[in-house]
């Protein structure tokens, strides 16, 4: 089991953790506001009151079978989250994720040890902008540089036929990873060239944003 370290649970912070132990995810939070700690206490693995500007306590309670640390801090004053990040890069989390107000506080965090710098209310503004452009885009998910994975309603122009004589990496530079079929909530992986694009299926695809644009709006 995957062990994450929360650190911060306003409501990005919180619904993170919820959300990673219903993942699968062995949940640590931390937070200082005790209030915030007792909400959470039964829902994650264990809920821990304590400044996370304490270097002493990060090297306590985050060990070395922590994987990953997401830090959620700032809300109101910089200082935690910068000071926080670069703690725990001391103590050697290789995957540090910290949430950021602007750009001038995501490149403190990235010089002090972020691996990734989260902007909350950015990138879901960028998404709902993408889903009110485009209605049948279901979600974009960002990976390096400009590729994405996303989620779209098949297009009509593609029913009927399969995924081997569309050629969509020839046309588009696309790769379909799953197709999800209508009313059923899991998506099937690695389709065959023989699997035929029907009405209401979803489709992951994987692209760069610029060739994913242009297969959405076909």
């Amino acid at each position: 089991m995957k062990q994450v370290c929360v650190i911060g649970l306003g409501q990005f912070g919180g619904h993170l953790a919820r959300t990673l132990v219903k993942m699968g995810c062995e949940v640590l939070a931390i937070d200082m506001d005790e209030r915030r700690v007792d909400a959470i206490r039964d829902e994650v693995h264990r809920a821990i009151i304590g400044d996370a500007r304490d270097p002493q306590l990060l090297r306590t309670v985050i060990t070395p079978t922590v994987a990953e640390t997401a830090i959620s801090l700032g809300e109101n004053n910089i200082e935690p989250s910068i000071l926080c990040t670069l703690h725990v890069s001391r103590i050697g989390i290789k995957s540090i994720r910290s949430t950021a107000r602007n750009d001038d506080h995501a490149q403190i965090l990235r010089a002090v040890g972020a691996t990734e710098v989260i902007f909350p209310e950015r990138q879901t503004a960028e998404r709902t902008a993408r889903r009110i452009a485009n209605p049948s885009l279901r979600d974009m998910f960002p990976l390096d540089a400009d590729y994405r994975i996303m989620e779209i309603d098949a297009p009509r122009r593609l029913f009927d036929k399969s995924l081997g004589k569309l050629d969509l990496r020839r046309e588009f530079d696309l790769l379909v990873l799953a197709l999800r079929d209508p009313g059923s909530a899991q998506f099937r992986f690695n389709p065959g060239a023989d699997e035929m694009i029907r009405p209401g299926q979803v489709m992951m695809v994987l692209g760069r944003e610029l060739d994913l644009a242009r297969f959405s709006s076909i």
